[in-house]
């Protein structure tokens, strides 16, 4: 028999009175002290096939014994104070079922994996094997997703050629008579009206009941639905309609904040995206690609290539301090003024540099950037080029991997006055120059010197059958250098690299 301490016993005849007027956690939550009970520690019950093994299943309360018939059945005067124990460690085990499964979606830190725990939480807690989630925000901002537990992609695909007022997450999702709460369908296959269709899919799929929830917030109105589906003929309790209601009610708040959290990181990816140059400039002699990697704040490295006189070719890179909507909106200024500077004097690229930090000296005193500017003449294969504290770029060829030597220089913004001198290269050909921010290097996780050489033989390493191709060249360093999906992963550091390969 479960202990229950004295701090709890106080409070029996109190749960007494109340269970009648309200739902098992509903009473416990109001009756029940501060603070973690010791009853917390009682043992679980045994788990059920076919769920998750690590959600604890709740405790079902034990019925009472039926009374004995003749004069002699006597109840033993213990028996209400062992029911009530009984039914204290359901509730107990109740909340702490609801505890874990809530940590447990708490730790998740996008709206994806939050779907995916809601799915598997939820199949524990109304015991249904499979389900799916539709994410559709009434709003129409988005994004809309559908996520499934136990169901293929090709099974989502036939569950979605039903048609969708058939379905008891389109009546949730499109406002439809009874839409607005849980809708149970106990015994599928034998509904009079059942929509053809919907019966062929059940049918090929091998669920003949489902459980539908809506999932909305009264700040954020109707976010989706999440469906469960039972391969017999089956309904959740009355005690699992419950648990499941008061777990969907924090799933869905949680949900809302990562949708908040979902639509910023896209609003500064576009951001980002659209202060960069919309399409490459394609030149006689030269072939370019490039690549940008943001984080989910928004950063302030760029790049640019822009056509000059002559039939020459400006190549910038660079990044400006600081992350978020202020470092994007320096990020397109800078590079702005950078391309005016380049137009009226990019065969000199110090002055250029010059120009652009007594520019951001002025405008933008707290600020400091680095950058590279690179000033091509392809008919000659001839670049000239100055850096401002930026990484030196690497020439790839057949014959040689080598970083350029540049001098060493202050990033813009750090001095009173900045100069450098210029560096003149010339690619052999068939050769690339392999522009870079010092965000791919960081990314590694790497000390400086290591991520250098990581650089240097990712670099070596492109194959041969591939060199002739700049976007095959970039993705190849950028997957060596970031290995394991790195190279897509959040991170607050932004990565560049822009590609030119001499004909």
């Amino acid at each position: 028999m479960l202990d229950i301490p004295l701090r709890v016993r106080v409070h029996v005849e109190t749960l007494l009175a109340a269970q009648n007027d309200m739902g098992v956690c509903d009473a416990f939550e109001q009756y029940a002290p501060v603070g973690k009970p010791d009853a917390m520690n009682a043992p679980h019950p045994p788990k059920v096939a076919g769920i998750d093994s690590t959600v604890p299943s709740p405790a079902h309360t034990v019925a009472p014994a039926p009374a004995s018939s003749g004069a002699s059945a006597v109840t033993p005067p213990s028996a209400p104070g062992a029911l009530l124990q009984d039914r204290l460690a359901g509730w107990v085990s109740d909340l702490t079922t609801l505890h874990e499964l809530t940590e447990r979606l708490a730790r998740t830190a996008t709206l994806a994996d939050a779907l995916e725990e809601l799915l598997r939480a939820g199949s524990a807690l109304v015991g249904a094997r499979r389900g799916l989630v539709v994410l559709e925000p009434a709003d129409g901002l988005g994004p809309d997703t559908t996520i499934g537990l136990g169901l293929a992609r090709a099974d989502l695909g036939h569950i979605e050629t039903v048609p969708r007022s058939a379905m008891s997450y389109g009546r949730i999702l499109d406002g439809l008579p009874g839409g607005d709460a849980e809708i149970a369908q106990p015994d599928l296959l034998s509904e009079d009206g059942l929509d053809p269709r919907h019966r062929e899919v059940a049918a090929r799929l091998g669920y003949a009941a489902s459980y539908a929830v809506p999932l909305s917030t009264d700040a954020a109105g109707r976010l989706g639905a999440a469906v469960w589906l039972y391969d017999e003929p089956a309904e959740p309790s009355e005690r699992q309609r419950h648990l499941i209601g008061l777990y969907t009610r924090y799933a869905t708040e949680h949900l809302a904040r990562l949708l908040e959290v979902e639509r910023t990181r896209a609003c500064m990816r576009t951001m980002a995206e659209e202060l960069l140059p919309s399409r490459l400039p394609r030149m006689a002699g030269v072939q370019l690609a490039a690549r940008h990697r943001t984080g989910p704040r928004g950063g302030g490295d760029w790049y640019d290539a822009l056509p000059l006189p002559d039939a020459a070719l400006g190549l910038a890179v660079g990044s400006v301090t600081g992350s978020g909507p202020s470092a994007v909106a320096a990020m397109g200024r800078l590079r702005a003024s950078l391309r005016a500077y380049a137009v009226m004097e990019g065969e000199d690229p110090v002055a250029v540099l010059s120009d652009l930090e007594l520019l951001l000296r002025l405008t933008e005193p707290a600020r400091s950037a680095t950058a590279l500017f690179a000033y091509c003449e392809p008919a000659l294969r001839k670049i000239t080029l100055a850096g401002a504290g930026h990484t030196p770029p690497l020439l790839i060829g057949d014959r040689r991997t080598e970083f350029v030597e540049t001098s060493v220089s202050a990033p813009l913004g750090m001095l009173a006055c900045w100069e450098a001198p210029s560096v003149e290269i010339t690619a052999e050909a068939g050769e690339t120059v392999l522009l870079y921010t010092d965000g791919l290097l960081h990314r590694t996780g790497d000390a400086t010197d290591r991520a250098f050489s990581r650089l240097h033989a990712a670099a070596a390493g492109v194959p041969r059958a591939i060199r002739h191709d700049p976007d095959a060249v970039v993705d190849h360093v950028l997957r060596t250098v970031l290995p394991d999906g790195a190279d897509e992963a959040d991170s607050d550091e932004d990565v560049v690299l822009l590609a030119a390969r001499f004909e």
